[in-house]
């Protein structure tokens, strides 16, 4: 089970680029001489049908040998990039990771995730977002901008699909301790990019934000919204180990104002 989780787990990279034990000190040849050893070995663990364990296991040590061995490695240098770039997403970890993700899509990976966390702000919600010395906001719309401008300015805005969302919304009153708590039931997100309509507010919710007025559209709706800009079938059903169907997008529906 260990195994099954590490072979479809993301791969992730801390926004330095830097990866935890990629030089192994061994020229090509040795290496591979090595691996060679090591495949042969685990055929024959395949082979004697010892689970799925086995073959989870020489999986990710195939995928282990060719993300070594990649020229796409060179993506995760955001260092490379001239300064002036640098400075335009931001010298900290989200800039980095926002520009990371722009050369990792030019380099060919499909799918790329940026994390920013710390919106937890139950309390001094103002001084964390806005007013602080490192105001998240500032910190947030200053990589955002830059990677829609990157991907607009080398033609591959229509090619890439953005979204930008958390897990929850916040509430539209300010508690007593000056912050937002959770609330489900009116949520903002941001999508863009992909062949998806832009400029255009979908959905209203009531003057103070508590409840949304018009058509309601789920987490699922975004996601079928946005499989459908990549051509990516909303039929598509995968099958579990244990035979359970899953749809994609777990049967969302596409949001029509985005492709009006």
């Amino acid at each position: 089970p260990g195994f099954l989780g590490m072979a479809w787990a993301p791969f992730s990279v801390s926004s330095t680029g830097q990866v935890r034990d990629l030089q192994m000190g061994l020229e090509d040849e040795r290496l591979y001489q090595r691996m060679s050893a090591l495949d042969l070995i685990e055929n024959q663990f395949v082979s004697q049908r010892r689970g799925g364990v086995a073959d989870d296991h020489q999986k990710i040590l195939r995928k282990t040998l060719n993300l070594m061995t990649s020229q796409q490695m060179e993506a995760f240098k955001v260092t490379k990039e001239p300064k002036e770039i640098q400075d335009r997403y931001g010298n900290d970890g989200f800039g980095r990771g926002c520009l990371m993700a722009r050369r990792l899509v030019e380099a060919g990976v499909p799918f790329v995730e940026v994390d920013l966390g710390g919106w937890d702000n139950h309390q001094n919600i103002f001084t964390t977002l806005g007013t602080g010395m490192n105001p998240k906001l500032g910190v947030l719309d200053r990589a955002m901008s830059a990677l829609v401008e990157d991907l607009t300015q080398r033609g591959m805005i229509e090619n890439t699909a953005i979204i930008w969302m958390g897990e929850f919304s916040r509430t539209p009153r300010i508690n007593g301790t000056t912050g937002r708590d959770h609330w489900a039931r009116s949520w903002s997100v941001v999508v863009g990019g992909g062949g998806l309509k832009g400029g255009l507010a979908v959905g209203k919710t009531n003057e103070d934000g508590t409840n949304v007025e018009t058509e309601p559209y789920t987490s699922q709706d975004v996601m079928a919204s946005v499989c459908k800009a990549l051509g990516i079938s909303l039929e598509t059903t995968f099958t579990s180990r244990s035979g359970r169907p899953m749809k994609i997008a777990n049967g969302g529906k596409v949001i029509k104002e985005l492709f009006a």
